[in-house]
């Protein structure tokens, strides 16, 4: 799947937000390793990472190629500052209406509206890809990006409330929306 549009961020700078390539491979790597090191809301720690450079080069060959799945990375001044993707929840007949969300944005740029746009392109994506829902689980603690995710239409199905394990804070609530 392919994405390409460039978006105003808050402050007057813009942003390119694109559907990442084979030749992304370290730049992805690296904004994973840095977002999974700034927050404790994301589900792994920088170092469970096994990926390697031409791993996240290969998985993004793939979305690349896929007909309703696609990793897309915010671009700033020619830095990788943030990334989300879709992905089908199963191929199975009863789930292949489903895909799942993922996303992350360097701390540095918080507040700017990456978040906003990064969401707002994965939701046109996945109705691109004829998905009928689009689900994620965010830690509890994460209001920022609950009420982002509000404002734009998800709703609230349900809550875990031993999602997560933090090594800081101990059990962190998931809140399941769609």
């Amino acid at each position: 799947m392919h994405y390409d549009k460039t978006i105003a961020l808050k402050g007057g700078r813009t942003c390119t937000l694109r559907n990442g390539t084979a030749e992304d491979g370290q730049a992805l790597l690296d904004i994973f390793n840095l977002t999974h090191a700034q927050t404790d809301f994301l589900l792994t720690y920088p170092e469970e990472s096994t990926h390697t450079a031409q791993q996240e080069a290969d998985y993004l060959a793939r979305k690349t190629q896929s007909a309703d799945e696609i990793e897309i990375l915010a671009e700033l001044d020619g830095t990788v500052i943030g990334t989300a993707g879709i992905g089908c929840v199963d191929r199975k007949e009863k789930t292949r209406h489903r895909a799942e969300f993922g996303i992350s944005v360097d701390k540095t740029y918080w507040g700017l509206g990456v978040g906003r746009a990064l969401t707002g392109a994965c939701i046109e994506c996945a109705r691109t890809a004829g998905y009928v829902q689009l689900e994620l689980m965010a830690v509890a603690e994460n209001k920022a990006a609950l009420a982002l995710y509000k404002s734009v239409g998800f709703v609230e199905y349900g809550r875990n409330p031993k999602g997560f394990r933090s090594r800081t804070t101990g059990w962190q609530e998931l809140v399941g929306t769609e």
